[in-house]
């Protein structure tokens, strides 16, 4: 019986990572040999690029999709999101080309998507995931950050800036992806939660997550403050509308109790 994983491609984004491409791209051939991985690389001055197609003339399963330039990270994944759509895909993955996301874990998010999840998250908050190779003040930032966004988002997600995914097709169709925020690396929140307000099925399971050993980290300090603007923005609207449901709820209720003391009165 055919499951929607049998047909998986892993999305892997890179600029720079000449080093690191042939370390993850061997883990995962390795740990899944049954996926396609795509690496979508932003004309990286290393050499990723041409390393990338080296291996993709080596190995089927491998495929590369090149970008003129340095167009961020969200870009990457449309970029991939749409090539993987365009050719018949049941279930695309988020994967950083650097280490810090397991190839080995993979099946833990596959298997949740089999058993009927529309996005799985690879956490590092949830009971089971930890991090390794942090400073406590940047584990304590990340933890913080994202304690506050599931807060005002009312998500009960507990890592929602989280970048190992797996997604069905039909949950990345529903977006609109002109929409989604490009603030920082804001876009995984506004995913996960526009597909929570959807009613799609979003669960977490647990992940080891280690800090990259070779190469520079792409992250620059604005991260924090347009990321944080940007939720609190969302957060507000949520309250708001929660408000309003509330508040609907109530007036029916009064209509309803005015309405059934009018009917008991005539009687």
């Amino acid at each position: 019986m055919s499951k929607p994983s049998d047909l998986t491609l892993v999305i892997i984004p890179t600029y720079n990572e000449l080093e690191n491409l042939p370390l993850i791209t061997g883990r995962l051939r390795k740990a899944a040999p049954e996926v396609d991985i795509l690496i979508v690389d932003d004309n990286s001055p290393d050499g990723t690029g041409e390393a990338a197609d080296k291996l993709a003339a080596e190995d089927s399963n491998i495929k590369v999709l090149h970008r003129e330039g340095k167009g961020g990270l969200l870009g990457a994944y449309l970029a991939g999101f749409e090539w993987g759509l365009e050719q018949g895909y049941t279930v695309l993955c988020e994967m950083d080309a650097d280490g810090s996301h397991a190839p080995e874990q993979l099946h833990l998010l596959l298997e949740k998507i089999d058993a009927g999840a529309d996005l799985v998250i690879g956490s590092r908050y949830v009971k089971g995931g930890k991090v390794v190779n942090w400073p406590k003040k940047r584990w304590a930032l990340s933890k913080g950050g994202n304690l506050y966004i599931g807060l005002a988002l009312g998500s009960g997600l507990t890592d929602m800036t989280a970048g190992y995914r797996a997604f069905r097709r039909e949950l990345l169709e529903s977006l609109n992806f002109d929409e989604l925020s490009a603030a920082g690396y804001i876009f995984q929140v506004d995913i996960a939660r526009r597909a929570v307000t959807a009613g799609w099925d979003v669960v977490e399971v647990p992940i080891t997550f280690t800090e990259r050993e070779i190469g520079e980290s792409k992250l620059d300090g604005s991260f924090v403050k347009d990321s944080l603007l940007e939720v609190t923005k969302w957060g507000i609207a949520h309250r708001g509308q929660q408000l309003k449901e509330i508040a609907d709820i109530a007036v029916g209720m009064a209509k309803f109790e005015i309405d059934n003391r009018s009917k008991k009165r005539k009687f």
